[in-house]
Parts: structure tokens; sequence; C-alpha cells
């Protein structure tokens, strides 16, 4: 997003989230967030091999 198309409604979106919602939904998205992160390391299999598996197997260790 440009800073020419950011406005007011667009903050208020992203950071009108009340505190309390993120810390009770947290582990959720951080669980959700991990495992994207795992997939596109198990997706640069073909081209990295191990080393893709190892950081995705590490990525998913990490999950609560």
């Amino acid at each position: 997003m440009s800073d020419a198309s950011f406005n007011q409604e667009d903050f208020d979106r992203i950071f009108g989230v009340p505190i309390e919602d993120i810390k009770e939904h947290y582990p959720v998205i951080r669980n959700t967030v991990l495992e994207e992160v795992a997939l596109e390391f198990d997706a640069m299999r073909i081209a990295f091999g191990d080393t893709a598996h190892s950081f995705a197997t590490y990525v998913r260790d990490m999950k609560s």
C-alpha cells in the first residue's frame, strides 16, 4: 500500500483491534502464521532439499 492511498480508515482497520482480542487469539494466530511459513519451506524442498525440510520441521516445532 502506498503512502498516498493510506488513510485514517485503513489505519483504524489495521490498528483498531482491541488488545484484549489480540491477546485472546494470539496462540491461534501465531500457530497459523508458523504453519504458513513451514508450508513455504516445504515448497522449497525441490530447490533446497533436506535443508528446507529441516527448516520446516524447526518452524513447526515452534508452534505452541
